[in-house]
């Protein structure tokens, strides 16, 4: 039983972040295929954008793995919480 449900709860977190990371996916392709650049003005702004600069943060892996055990035990919540409720 045990063993059962921590298949179970890895089976969900697994589908859980998978279907996140599909849409996400998704949404940047729709995006993409959807951008109409605007040429005209984009030569206007050109002394202006050489001058910017963007910083980006990248997430650390410690957090991916944070996230999987805590959509671990949040599947385990709602399952125990089916179980009990049928039974």
């Amino acid at each position: 039983m045990i063993v059962q449900l921590h298949v179970s709860l890895i089976i969900g977190s697994i589908s859980i972040h998978v279907i996140y990371v599909v849409i996400m996916m998704l949404v940047g392709y729709i995006k993409t295929k959807n951008y109409k650049p605007d040429i005209e003005s984009a030569w206007d702004k050109a002394a202006t954008l050489q001058n910017e600069m963007e910083f980006v943060s990248v997430t650390p892996p410690y957090l991916y793995v944070l996230s999987f055990l805590g959509v671990s035990v949040i599947c385990g919540v709602v399952i125990l919480s089916y179980e009990k409720l049928m039974n």
